[in-house]
Formats: structure tokens, sequence, C-alpha cells
């Protein structure tokens, strides 16, 4: 009797990867005809098996299905089913399946955005995931800091992290100005922050990194941030060859998986913390709208015409009868005449300044 290892057969099943599923046989919650998984255990299609006390149906590895779909994850999303802080999670997104489950190929950080695949069929997502596969993982990155060759050259050749030896297979320079620049970087596994620790290892800063290439499959213009796309039969194919594994064919969607698919497609949500447009006006802006959208919003009525045209006539008509003006002027010479009177005055006097008779005598030269 063929048997297979039973991580192997959990995956195919789309239950997870096979280190998530590694990970659940050690903690005991993998059952096998009624005994407690181990791992290592090995088992025949006709076993009986369960997850958290639940049953599991199997596939054969002819039976499961291989479907693979590219989604644009933006920046504050996590790559994980549930969140215990109720964080928005890149599964909210996905369309639904019926007795199957999207199983992530490799992960990306909170703060890293770009592609991330996702398909039904658990062996395939564990040979694009496994470091001795040595699949390409190529990174868009935008740099803070003063990138020199021996920089490149370092993390070409090596450098020794925390949790081993790293390294790029490739840094190309990719445009911008000053301090700021991009790189396209390819490294062959994925990590914890490793392109992120590779850089801090010179020095430098990573402010951008977005994920643009997994093996053969690119990001492009299909599925925008926040959406997704299925892949194609070639796209799969390639993705199987990469993976070492024979080719099959993409299962057709049912009627009722065309309705659902059709009504989860592209069904974003805006990212927290970044606002529209419009929400970004400034208060001032909003509550002084500019004269063009007064006019387009109604007409000008006459009085409202007489009002303008008397405030463009300055602040002095509101406090002074437009007769008075000269009147108004007039005294203003005569004062200015008196003034006239106190200096020569002050003269006469002898130019005593601070003397206590100075504003009399300034009083009398008006009257003068």
């Amino acid at each position: 009797m063929n048997t297979e290892k039973l991580q192997k057969v959990l995956a195919r099943a789309g239950l997870g990867s096979r280190r998530e599923m590694e990970a659940a046989i050690g903690a005991g919650r993998i059952s096998v005809n009624g005994e407690t998984a181990k791992l290592g255990d090995r088992i025949s299609d006709d076993a009986r098996v369960t997850v958290d006390g639940r049953p599991v149906t199997l596939m054969s590895s002819q039976a499961s299905s291989r479907r693979v779909i590219m989604y644009n994850k933006p920046e504050g999303e996590l790559c994980t089913r549930r969140d215990p802080e109720g964080r928005r999670t890149v599964f909210e997104h996905l369309p639904r399946l019926s007795g199957e489950r999207w199983i992530a190929i490799g992960r990306l950080d909170i703060n890293t955005s770009g592609l991330l695949l996702f398909t039904t069929d658990g062996e395939l997502a564990n040979r694009l995931m496994h470091p001795s596969m040595e699949i390409e993982r190529e990174y868009a990155v935008r740099v803070m800091g003063d990138v020199t060759m021996e920089h490149v050259r370092a993390m070409v050749e090596g450098v020794m992290l925390e949790d081993g030896p790293a390294r790029f297979t490739d840094v190309q320079e990719f445009g911008g100005e000053g301090i700021n620049t991009w790189f396209h970087v390819v490294i062959m596994e994925g990590r914890n922050r490793e392109v992120r620790r590779l850089w801090e290892s010179q020095g430098l800063t990573v402010s951008r990194l977005k994920r643009v290439r997994y093996g053969s499959v690119f990001l492009d213009k299909r599925a925008k941030a926040g959406e997704w796309t299925e892949l194609n039969q070639q796209e799969v194919d390639d993705l199987s060859e990469l993976a070492g594994l024979e080719k099959r064919k993409v299962p057709a969607l049912t009627p009722d998986e065309k309705n659902r698919w059709n009504r989860d497609k592209n069904k974003r949500r805006p990212v927290r913390g970044v606002k529209s447009p419009e929400a970004a006006r400034t208060t001032t802006q909003e509550s002084k709208p500019r004269r063009s959208d007064r006019e387009e919003a109604r007409p000008i009525t006459p009085r409202e015409k007489r009002n303008e045209k008397r405030s463009d006539r300055g602040n002095w008509s509101s406090t002074a009868p437009t007769g008075n003006r000269r009147s108004s002027g007039g005294g203003d010479k005569g004062q200015e005449r008196r003034g006239s009177g106190d200096k020569a005055q002050e003269r006469r006097s002898g130019g005593q300044k601070g003397n206590a008779g100075a504003p009399q005598g300034r009083k009398g030269g008006g009257r003068r």
C-alpha cells in the first residue's frame, strides 16, 4: 500500500503549507485513526484524519486542484488569516472557495507591498517556498543614504546576519535622485526582513520596499493595489515547472463559483490612514470656496452686486458720509497749520524742550 508523509497529504488537502502542517502536528492538533499523530508519520489514502477534532477529506495527488492567484498587497496589511488586534489581513480580499483554502506562497511584512501568490495546492506552495529550490524573488527598493560600489559588492558577496549568511544575487540601480535612490535586488530565499537587514548591514535604511516578481510571475497592471487576478494555464504551468511538479489543468469555475468570484472580484477597501484628495483639503480651504465656485452654484442678485460695490469703496465709507470728506480733510490741514505755529513759538521761546510751559506756548501759537 502506498503511503505518504502526513504533512504532505494535509498540505495537498489545502489546510496550509507543509511547514504549517508540521507545526500543527508538533502541537498535537492532528489525529490519525484516533491516535495523536507524530512528526514523520506516513499515512495511506484510506486513513481517518482529524484536525482539532474535525474530520478532513483527503485528496490524492491527481485529485487536488491547482489554482494560483496573484495579489497586489498594499502597505498596512498582515499576511495572516486572523489578527487578534483586528488589523487588516490579506486574506480578507481573496475570493471565497468551496472545500478548499488559499495557501500563501511566502510572506511580506506589514510595511512591504507588492506581489503575493496564493494557491490551493499545498505541495506547489511548499516547493516554491523551500530554500533548496532557489526560486528568485525580485524587489524594488528605495534606499536612504549614499550607496557606494563597496556597499553593493559586500551585499552580493554575502554578509553575516543574526540568523546566518545572506546575499543578493543581483543589484541594479533603477533611478531616483539624491539620497533616495531606487534599486532592484534579487534574493533566493524568504527569511524575515532579509532584504531590509541586508541594506541595514551597510548602514543604509530602506524607506520603501515592494516585491515585483516571484519566480516566473511578474506583478503587472492586472492587479492594482488591494486587487487580485487568477493566473492563466500557461502561468501556472511555468510555476509547476519551476517547482519540479507535473503540469496540471486549472479546473474551470462552476456557475456558482463564477458568481461568487465576480462578487468578490477586486472588492477594494481603502487602506487605513490614507485620505482621498477631497478629504486632504484643509479646513480653511473647505470653509472658503473660490468665487468661481460660488458663481457656478447660483447667479448673484442685484442687491449683492450693490453691496459689493459699496464694500469696494473702502472702509472709510462705513463711518463718514461722502459729503464730509472735504471738511474732514480741511480740518486736518488746519491742524497742520496750528502745528506749524507751535513750532515757531518754540523757536521764539529759545527752543527749550521739556519745559513745563511748552504746551501752553504751543496752544497760544495755535490761537494766533
